[in-house]
């Protein structure tokens, strides 16, 4: 089983551990994987639809694994019991749809020694929620695959205070920006160019177009300040 660039990447920041929960498993790659090398001893593997199950069983019965992942029907964590799991895994939803996965099953969540979240859009809007809710961030990182990057974050929930950030750093990680994320910089660049873009792009004369205009440069300059802050 050849798995893709980013579903190996989310593999390499799992801990091992006793259950973890695969959420929208899709074709069940990453539960066969982790029982497979022992990384998992079981995997609850759910998906909100009926037919990726159903190939997930499929593929779990041909490498041999029935019997180590359990599939269940529902979406987000509905399909999970409190302390069932010890590790979550979220990945290849909007980060709108992650985050009201969390707040729908706090309870869960809080219980859990960590979790890894993969949004395919919208990582800003997981990252504000994340960095001003109850969770320490364990790591965040980047991948690129086939051309799009992805974002990715380790969590574990822990209360305490947390400092309001200035609204760029929702977009562009402070945590990877400390560590020097290599890739971060290519990152930070073609978000700059889509920018322009949708600036070049922008031909009305009316007041709502030229604030838009005039948000997207200002946006693009503190961009660029962040590229010329770090010895990459």
């Amino acid at each position: 089983m050849e798995l893709s660039k980013r579903l190996n990447w989310i593999i390499e920041k799992l801990d091992n551990a006793k259950v973890i929960m695969d959420v929208g498993t899709d074709h069940g790659y990453i539960p066969i994987y982790l029982v497979r090398n022992g990384i998992a001893e079981k995997v609850i593997a759910s998906d909100i639809n009926k037919d990726p199950l159903k190939k997930a069983q499929i593929n779990a019965a041909l490498d041999g694994v029935s019997d180590k992942i359990d599939l269940r029907l529902g979406g987000g964590l509905a399909p999970l019991k409190n302390r069932e799991a010890e590790a979550v895994i979220i990945a290849g939803m909007g980060g709108n749809l992650i985050r009201d996965i969390l707040e729908a099953d706090f309870n869960k969540v809080k219980n859990l020694k960590y979790l890894i979240l993969q949004p395919a859009q919208n990582p800003e809007v997981l990252r504000e929620y994340l960095y001003s809710s109850d969770y320490e961030i364990l790591d965040e990182d980047l991948c690129l695959d086939e051309g799009k990057y992805y974002e990715l974050f380790k969590v574990r929930h822990k209360s305490g205070d947390y400092i309001k950030l200035e609204s760029i750093f929702y977009e562009i990680s402070p945590t990877m920006l400390s560590k020097k994320v290599p890739l971060l910089k290519s990152y930070i660049e073609s978000k700059i160019d889509k920018n322009k873009k949708v600036i070049n792009f922008i031909v009305d004369d009316t007041d709502h177009a030229k604030e838009r205009k005039n948000e997207l440069k200002k946006k693009n300059e503190r961009l660029e300040s962040l590229l010329k802050s770090v010895r990459w």
